[in-house]
């Protein structure tokens, strides 16, 4: 039977027992009371980490951890639309009091988030006692744990209030003679004021000083999954953010636009004053296309060394696009996923920063209001976009990969013998230091174990350090018994001088594939038995310093395959219900896929729960409904005054997109911001809950629109947009979730009063 608040009550109720019975004479039966938890270290550690790993993992989390939450908004159409499962019955409209297709799987948030709240209220009354939390815990290390523990407590009923509204608060665990139909349903704003609240006193705790514990801005990279101080910060501006929409504030609420604005510009100021930054590192373009696409496919370090935009990150599940959400040219994918509308494709601006469709003219999306000043060409819909979209979405003619670079490495580690020729060596650790000691110094390796085959590039790699600059290293390539002949690298290779250890690579593949193997040596020998031999320079009284010295060999990819998503192509868009490895709208994610991932490499990347991009949209929507676009508002911690388009466009700078002008008005500004919004924040779990607090949910998922691409014999294209299904899910009763019909029955049985969500 599905677990219940009341359930989760008792067994709270049952675990504060033991301390009141702590001196009985009881017999043990195995159990550990809490007074054996917390008068031990290890053991309250390990309670404490239980507090925080209830932070779910976030990704493809629905329908059997294979779809993502964007497949239940205006962000996609999912490709399991035609078959049972939780889309198929969301689109359908069977959501329920009874049954919730988004809590029928992973996780319950009702349920789990409520056995969270019972641990972390456990945890912070115990470690609060004298009596009960008697180990001599490290003052700063417990208040830094408790500071955590409060703050996941703060999250995790703000993960409540999004879905649900207002809800049962409990901040202390339940005694068992707890009366509970003096219990009520607390409103959105009060467990918003509790969740600020929380998150003020946890950010109240000094933070130590030269010591690794306690609550900290700053954690290392071994502590992934710790909450920083940026957390809390992330947690009061959401709330902040949500408590002042429309849909909870209707204009007499205590979160109003001002407050909004001051609390998520403390919150973006904070973080901005501890080095949190936008994440901008140029990428080469054999990785990704651009700086906003690495992040999103590369894992955040906890230090913060290169990616200082992470504020928290799902610890180990990656999002898998190539398999759930992948492309059917991709090896090992299972379905198409979230497909995504094109409604967000149009929503994506063009490089000038125009608008290419500013609405549509019909009620089925299928006219679009071009922008004759963006340049959009209809015939040519995918060029010169926001360089976002090409990171975030696979169309048809779309590089399926980025391979004008090196693919795949293969490494051939070589150790040095001890047959030297003028050369002295020293060898300290993994360090080797050479230094010739007359002419035609060399020296060789042990063999290299296997062939390297014809269709690689092989290249001689490892790191140095030298005071001189080598002019005339040479390479050859030798069979074992005799260290003349081989392949001639080539002469006069320059290595020059470095004090600090230095890359070194030299390409070998012309003069292998010129000459081949064991010239003018026994060309018999089979190629693992080659090794390869290292001409130092020509003269004497010359030191170098090595490390990994080593061939590496990099497979060179085929000519990258295009995406075709036009009828018949490799990716064609399909209408067949059953067939879910095919695209409805004519579009694939390309979000948080890397092009390498498939079914031997998993290198996708993994959900931002939260991160700084979300903090400077927070306060730009904020502060523009309370003070228009362009008024500066101060900071309450001493940063530099911010209007929310000057927020907006740090976001659209990073992206590479040019500033959104001054002078809008606070309409058009919405607007602009919104799409904004969208776009930064696509698939990233803001979306379904963004249309339903600004109260818009009738106007965006009603239905969905695609493009159906077909393409006639002498290659060109003609475009068709095209309306999928409608579903049933506008009504303002899907602004919230339903309460599962079980628990309000109790709560009723207790209190007399409906708990159930309006219209379910």
């Amino acid at each position: 039977m599905k677990r219940n608040i009341f359930n989760l009550i008792f067994r709270t109720a049952w675990l504060v027992l033991p301390a009141a019975c702590a001196n009985l004479d009881m017999p043990s039966d195995g159990r550990v009371t809490l007074n054996d938890i917390f008068n031990t270290y290890h053991r309250t550690r390990s309670y404490y980490s239980t507090c925080i790993s209830a932070i779910p993992q976030v990704g493809f989390t629905y329908q059997n951890l294979t779809t993502p939450l964007a497949s239940f908004c205006d962000e996609a159409q999912d490709a399991s639309d035609g078959v049972g499962g939780a889309v198929f019955d969301w689109y359908a409209g069977a959501t329920s009091s009874t049954y919730n297709p988004l809590t029928a799987g992973y996780l319950d948030p009702w349920d789990h988030y409520f056995q969270a709240i019972r641990r972390c209220n456990t945890f912070l009354k115990c470690m609060a006692d004298p009596e009960m939390a008697t180990y001599s815990f490290n003052e700063t290390e417990k208040q830094g744990w408790m500071a955590e523990v409060r703050v996941a407590r703060a999250y995790f009923y703000l993960q409540l209030i999004k879905r649900y509204g207002g809800v049962p608060l409990m901040d202390t665990p339940y005694e068992v003679d707890h009366d509970f139909t003096q219990d009520r349903r607390a409103s959105f704003e009060e467990i918003a004021d509790f969740i600020l609240a929380e998150c003020d006193a946890a950010l109240a705790v000094p933070e130590s000083e030269g010591q690794a514990i306690g609550f900290r801005w700053s954690i290392d990279d071994t502590e992934r999954g710790r909450i920083p101080r940026a957390f809390a910060c992330a947690v009061r501006s959401q709330t902040a953010l949500y408590a002042a929409s429309p849909l909870w504030n209707t204009g007499s609420g205590k979160y109003t636009w001002e407050k909004a604005a001051a609390i998520t510009k403390e919150a973006l100021d904070l973080c901005l004053a501890h080095g949190y930054r936008l994440y901008d590192t140029p990428v080469a373009e054999d990785v990704a296309q651009n700086p906003y696409a690495y992040y999103f496919i590369q894992r955040s370090d906890p230090s913060r060394s290169a990616d200082r935009e992470t504020i928290f990150e799902t610890t180990t599940w990656r999002t898998n696009v190539w398999k759930n959400g992948g492309t059917p040219i991709t090896e090992g994918m299972v379905k198409a996923g979230p497909c995504p509308s094109q409604e967000l494709v149009d929503c994506y601006e063009m490089a000038n920063g125009e608008m290419p469709v500013l609405g549509y003219s019909d009620a089925d999306h299928l006219q679009p209001i071009l922008n004759p000043a963006s340049g959009y060409d209809p015939n040519h819909p995918y060029d010169n976009r926001d360089p976002r979209f090409y990171a975030s979405i696979y169309y048809n003619g779309a590089p399926r990969s980025l391979t004008s670079g090196r693919v795949e490495k293969t490494q051939y580690p070589l150790a040095f013998t001890a047959t030297v020729n003028n050369i002295t060596v020293t060898q300290n650790g993994d360090d080797i230091t050479l230094e010739t000691t007359g002419s035609d110094p060399w020296i060789h390796t042990a063999a290299l174990g296997k062939p390297l085959t014809s269709d690689e590039k092989r290249v001689v790699a490892f790191e140095y350090k030298s005071e001189q600059a080598i002019d005339d290293a040479e390479f050859f390539y030798c069979v074992a018994g005799g260290p003349q002949g081989g392949v001639e690298s080539g002469a006069s290779i320059p290595i020059p001088a470095a004090d600090e250890w230095t890359a070194f690579e030299f390409d070998l593949t012309d003069a292998i594939n010129r000459f081949g193997f064991g010239v003018n040596a026994d060309g018999g020998a089979p190629p693992e038995n080659h090794y390869l031999r290292f001409d130092v320079t020509g003269g004497t009284g010359y030191r170098i310093t090595l490390r990994n010295f080593r061939v590496e060999c990099y497979t060179l990819p085929p000519d990258p395959v295009p995406v075709e998503t036009f009828v018949g192509g490799n990716c064609g868009i399909s209408d067949r219900l059953t067939d879910v490895r095919y695209t409805r709208t004519g579009y694939y994610l390309r979000k948080f896929n890397n092009y390498r991932s498939n079914a031997n490499v998993d290198a996708d990347g993994l959900m931002k729960i939260f991160r700084l991009g979300e903090l400077y949209l927070n306060f730009a929507e904020a502060a523009f409904q309370a003070a228009g676009p362009d008024a500066p508002l101060p900071s309450a911690v001493g940063g530099s005054p911010m209007s929310a388009r000057e927020a907006v466009n740090t976001v659209r700078a990073r992206a590479q997109m040019p500033p959104l002008p001054a002078g809008l008005s606070k309409e058009d500004f919405e607007k602009r911001y919104r799409n904004e919004r969208r776009v930064e924040l696509a698939f990233e779990e803001h979306r379904f809950f963004d249309v339903r607090r600004w109260k818009i949910l009738n106007e965006t998922d009603r239905f969905v629109t695609g493009m159906k691409i077909t393409r006639t014999d002498d290659g060109a294209c003609t475009y068709e947009r095209i309306r999928l299904a409608t579903r049933p899910v506008a009504a303002d009763n899907y602004l919230l979730y339903p309460v599962q019909q079980t628990e309000v029955a109790k709560m009723n049985a207790f209190t007399g009063g409906n708990w159930q969500n309006p219209g379910w």
